[in-house]
């Protein structure tokens, strides 16, 4: 008799406004991208159903917007002092891909930007490299420190030549 009350407590569509308050609290924090918010539900153990309805009631609501959170996102990592590489490969992990985000993302990055940014960085870091007495070996830290930072090869090596 226990077991029918149960289930007349928590029938299936129960899940859904559990996710949805879930869901509210999770962006309240920032912004997410559509992919980060259904693997942070899927984590907390809910219903695949359920998950879709809340996360398109978000999109719905525009509390969920792949095209703005890119863009803050571009945003924050440039101020940080990553290169384009490092940027894309970080939006790729977030789920933050198609046309419209790598637009977002050529129209914040440009060629001309990447060779300033990078010369800001390792100005920003010369003490790093300055203990280093050998030529070499401190130009090989610094490029590896640049291309860790997602700057091209090219536009390390215009740098280390300048430099």
């Amino acid at each position: 008799m226990k077991a029918e009350t149960n289930k007349q407590r928590n029938p299936p569509g129960i899940d859904y406004p559990k996710v949805l308050h879930t869901a509210f609290r999770i962006l309240a924090g920032r912004d997410h991208s559509r992919y980060e918010l259904v693997q942070k539900l899927r984590q907390r153990g809910f219903r695949p159903t359920a998950i879709e309805k809340a996360v398109s009631e978000c999109e719905r609501l525009d509390y969920i917007n792949d095209d703005r959170t890119s863009r803050v996102y571009i945003r924050q990592l440039i101020r940080k002092g990553y290169g384009a590489r490092r940027i894309r490969l970080d939006l790729k992990k977030k789920g933050l891909r198609g046309h419209r985000i790598q637009n977002n993302l050529s129209e914040m990055i440009s060629d001309i930007d990447e060779p300033k940014a990078a010369e800001r960085v390792y100005k920003k870091n010369y003490y790093r490299f300055e203990r280093e007495n050998d030529p070499q070996k401190r130009k090989d830290k610094i490029y590896r420190f640049l291309h860790a930072r997602g700057f091209s090869p090219e536009t390390i090596q215009k740098l280390l030549t300048l430099s």
